[in-house]
């Protein structure tokens, strides 16, 4: 025979089960708030970032209209002039700080005897002298050899002989030589010659 007391009632653990209700509704509060104050820190780096692009965007603008405005003030036929009188005053320059005086020396103590110079003129562009000799020679050794004697002398590099004529009833060739002039890698010829030793008689 079973004895149950209907009038009891029976025991549940509301306890545990408040409590995992409290947990879960604490971490949603806290997740939800976190989310909140992430959205509204994003929010305000978003305004931030969009109000500096705009002020560089403004800023970009106005550079672009400066540089215009400079563009259309710059007179470039003034600077081409600018420039021409300044390639005009280095050449002048150039011009009167170069040693004809020297440059005679050269070719008297490199001259042979059978080639003539008839004429020479020199052009300096960016620091760099070109001479440019017209000879008259009775043959070709002569011209070869006077070129080998300005290389030897160290003031002359890069010589190349132009249009070379041959005439054959004044039995002569007329030559164009052109090369680098460097006048300030040899010694002049009077300054070599001091250089030299003199032999005392014995």
């Amino acid at each position: 025979m079973i004895n149950t007391n209907l009038a009891t009632r029976p025991f549940y653990n509301d306890t545990a089960v408040r409590a995992w209700i409290g947990v879960v509704t604490l971490a949603v509060v806290v997740f939800s708030a976190f989310n909140i104050v992430r959205l509204v820190s994003y929010s305000q780096n978003d305004t931030t970032l969009a109000r500096q692009a705009s002020q560089d965007e403004e800023q970009a603008a106005n550079l672009r209209r400066n540089a215009d405005q400079l563009r259309a003030s710059v007179n470039t036929s003034q600077i081409d002039v600018a420039s021409v009188e300044a390639r005009q005053a280095n050449e002048l320059i150039d011009r009167r700080t170069f040693s004809w005086t020297e440059l005679f020396n050269r070719f008297e103590e490199t001259l042979p005897a059978d080639v003539r110079i008839t004429s020479v003129r020199q052009k300096t562009e960016d620091g760099i002298t070109h001479v440019y000799m017209s000879l008259v020679a009775r043959n070709v050794d002569d011209i070869k050899q006077f070129i080998e004697n300005l290389a030897v002398s160290r003031a002359f590099t890069d010589l190349i002989v132009r249009d070379e004529i041959v005439d054959e009833t004044a039995g002569q060739i007329t030559a164009a030589v052109e090369g680098v002039y460097h006048p300030s890698q040899a010694p002049p010829a009077a300054a070599a010659d001091t250089a030299k030793p003199k032999r005392g008689k014995r």
